[in-house]
């Protein structure tokens, strides 16, 4: 479970901005099922990010997303003198060579730990990890540049500081000797996923490998049929050499060949009517004949049903580019339900979807919204803590989409007089 995620000096944001997942202990409304109690802890299930065009939002989910790449390669997939690919804050001298920092809380077994690490282009400056079974922390190692100082509850990292590259994380290179608590914690990052709603197609294999799959197919076949996009099944069938070879080069070799022929078609099953009646059904190309949002739709579902399965994190950036809008507040709501998502698996999405805010029944913890300063800098900042002009906070009862659309919370546009691109 996550519980809080901080990063600072890294692409947009200049200084250190965290979103909480904690619930905000005076919001009562969707307590049922929109929050959940994770050890001494009470999360929430899902948290919206708002804002305008350029604020930030895309920046946050990309600093989460290279988060965990790092942690999950950079022990294996990189070696001496490669870059480390931070981007650092670009519109201020003083930050410009500073390392990015990058933080992560999470619940495994109802211990909290709290891992981090700063890092420039050549080097991994600080890396620190810390556990609390209770409110007390406790250091597990802390690393100043080549220095690594571990403690007698992770000794399983003894011996291995000499082995750490200065490009590596050093939990990484413990993970990579089995230590147990390390292990643990790369798998809570291989559950924290990351996806990009305009680049849906890079999931359609994993959502297709789980339609082959008894166990998962049906679940799938619900949610799509549940979208009404006039599906009744989806029918994946390994597409032949022959089929392959008319449309592509005649010059293609062997081996592409069987490369090929390994791709998976998927037809999609329609009702054929007349007079209203049902008289048999009509084979689709799934791939050349849907809508692009039906193909969004089941791009995205199998990585969803994962987390649903095994109680994940999925980040999403722009979850609702191609989809209906009450088809958008219907995944929110498979988040926010008790009954569709028993293992409280988090969502985390970026959009500019304002009628989510107000029929996807979010709790005011739940709403973030990025804004850039006169310095081009992003701050993260909750509808929760936001404070009006006379000072005090939003009322659970406020028209919380026409507030935002109207600018009272900032995190919009300034638009110019865009006529002027008309005028003679």
């Amino acid at each position: 479970m996550l519980i809080e995620f901080e990063v600072g000096n890294y692409l947009s944001f200049k200084n250190p901005v965290r979103l909480s997942m904690i619930a905000a202990n005076p919001i009562k409304e969707f307590l049922d099922d929109n929050t959940f109690q994770a050890g001494q802890f009470h999360l929430l299930k899902s948290a919206a990010i708002y804002g305008a065009n350029a604020g930030g939002k895309s920046n946050l989910i990309r600093a989460m997303g290279f988060g965990r790449i790092f942690v999950l390669t950079s022990a294996t997939e990189t070696q001496i003198g490669d870059e480390i690919r931070v981007t650092p804050f670009k519109f201020d001298v003083a930050t410009e060579n500073a390392p990015s920092h990058f933080e992560f809380c999470f619940l495994i077994d109802d211990l909290r730990y709290r891992y981090g690490f700063e890092a420039d282009r050549k080097a991994v400056q600080k890396e620190w990890l810390f556990f609390a079974e209770k409110q007390k922390e406790k250091p597990l190692f802390l690393r100043y540049g080549d220095r690594i100082e571990i403690t007698e509850d992770f000794k399983e990292g003894n011996g291995l500081e000499e082995k750490t590259r200065n490009n590596a994380l050093f939990l990484s290179v413990v993970a990579q000797f089995n230590g147990e608590i390390a292990v643990k914690i790369i798998k809570w990052f291989l559950g924290f996923r990351t996806l990009h709603g305009l680049r849906d197609q890079y999931y359609e294999k994993f959502t297709t490998a789980l339609l082959q799959k008894d166990e998962s197919r049906q679940q799938l076949l619900n949610l799509i049929r549940g979208a009404d996009v006039g599906i009744e099944d989806l029918i994946p069938s390994e597409l032949p050499n022959e089929e392959l070879v008319k449309t592509e080069q005649q010059d293609i070799t062997t081996k592409q060949k069987r490369s090929i022929a390994k791709q998976i078609k998927i037809s999609s099953i329609h009702g054929k009517f007349e007079d209203g009646v049902k008289k048999g059904v009509v084979n689709l190309d799934f791939s050349s004949e849907e809508s692009e949002g039906t193909k969004k739709l089941f791009h995205i579902a199998g990585p969803i049903l994962d987390c649903f399965e095994n109680g994940y994190i999925v980040c999403i950036d722009e979850l609702d580019a191609k989809l209906h809008p009450l088809l958008t507040k219907a995944i929110v709501n498979l988040f926010n339900s008790s009954r569709a998502n028993p293992k409280n698996a988090q969502l985390i999405f970026a959009t500019h979807d304002t009628n989510l805010l107000q029929y996807a029944n979010l709790r005011r913890d739940q709403i973030w919204f990025v804004e850039k300063n006169h310095e081009s800098a992003t701050d993260l900042y909750s509808l929760a803590e936001f404070k009006l002009s006379d000072g005090k906070k939003v009322r659970n009862d406020a028209d919380i989409e026409k507030n935002y659309i109207r600018g009272r919370y900032g995190a919009v546009p300034f638009l110019g007089d865009l006529d002027m691109l008309v005028k003679g």
